[in-house]
């Protein structure tokens, strides 16, 4: 295996920044500094350090989670706040979140330890689509669809891409939305909606390339099928090298009810903590968000260009249109 690979599926760094690490003299093998791109190793017999931490690579690995809001993308959280790793307990071989949804966001969520898949897959230069679910605190007009679809300016002076954007069946005084974008500005969805005048009441990712949370209920994970891993590496000009099981799923002994309360649990902890820090509230900057967010306060201090609409209605569909994917579920269903 060529030393980079071998970094990259260590999770150590996708395989350009792992030249670097090479060309840089920062990578040893059996103690000698190595240098030179394209070094064979022998993952089993050989000893590689990165800066004197010595790394060991895996199997290529990849799952996809319904991530559950009221729990951060992170491995880790230095505040003791509940991490997507809580619902990935028992996952043979370590992952990493490929981007960000933050902390009140739901949906699809890809977790691998494939360096260079997950950098191709977050590049701005290879437009991978995510699709939302957006539900707006108002009802939107067509010259307000126009503007979403064709590109708008945002707070910090840029234009998004354009978007494609579909309306999902609502109420007289919400508007949902179908949402799919190729690129990924921080809380892109939320600026968007913003610049018109509006507020997002909740947002959830109903797919992110290829991938849906089809048949898989909030907070439960599975491995993805090699057929899947085969798409997503064509989709960003990867070969098939990488063999996925398929087999894995998060473990699923406990009932639905137990498991309602414990979701319960986190988020009333989570906002009781942040309550304590005077924060009045868990907010998306508690974090640095990669990735687009869902229901979450409005930021403090964004002004709004546009009332929204007073308009009222007795109850509240979710949608659900074809194309669009399964409709955004209430945060009082699974999880």
């Amino acid at each position: 295996m060529r030393l980079q690979r071998y970094l990259a599926s260590a999770g150590v760094a996708a395989r350009r920044k792992a030249e670097e690490l090479i060309t840089a003299g920062r990578v040893t093998v059996n103690g000698e500094i190595v240098r030179t791109l394209g070094t064979k190793v022998d993952p089993i017999n050989d000893a590689v350090t990165v800066d004197g931490e010595a790394v060991a690579a895996h199997d290529m690995f990849y799952v996809l989670l319904n991530k559950p809001k009221a729990c951060i993308t992170a491995v880790t959280d230095d505040r003791g706040r509940p991490t997507v790793m809580e619902y990935l307990r028992n996952v043979p071989i370590p992952v990493k979140p490929v981007g960000r949804l933050d902390f009140y966001s739901e949906g699809v969520l890809l977790l691998t330890n494939d360096g260079e898949l997950a950098a191709r897959l977050l590049s701005p230069t290879n437009h991978v689509p995510k699709t939302y679910h957006v539900k707006v605190h108002a009802r939107l007009t067509p010259e307000d669809i126009k503007l979403l679809r064709d590109g708008i300016r945002l707070d910090d002076g840029s234009t998004t891409m354009p978007a494609e954007v579909s309306m999902l069946p609502g109420d007289s005084k919400h508007t949902w939305l179908g949402i799919t974008l190729h690129e990924g500005k921080n809380r892109q969805i939320h600026r968007m909606i913003e610049a018109l005048g509006y507020q997002v009441d909740k947002l959830q990712r109903v797919a992110f390339a290829n991938l849906t949370f089809h048949n898989l209920r909030i907070g439960d994970a599975r491995e993805l099928s090699q057929m899947e891993v085969n798409s997503l590496r064509d989709l960003v000009g990867l070969d098939h090298s990488v063999v996925a099981r398929g087999t894995w799923r998060s473990d699923r002994e406990e009932s639905d009810a137990p498991r309602k309360a414990r979701h319960k649990a986190r988020v009333e902890a989570a906002e009781a903590a942040a309550e304590s820090e005077g924060g009045g509230g868990v907010h998306e900057s508690d974090y640095e968000a990669h990735e687009e967010g869902g229901e979450a306060p409005a930021r403090r201090g964004a002004s709004a260009a546009r009332a929204p609409s007073d308009r009222s209605a007795p109850g509240e569909r979710s949608p659900r249109a074809s194309g669009d994917g399964p409709a955004p579920r209430s945060s009082s269903g699974r999880g």
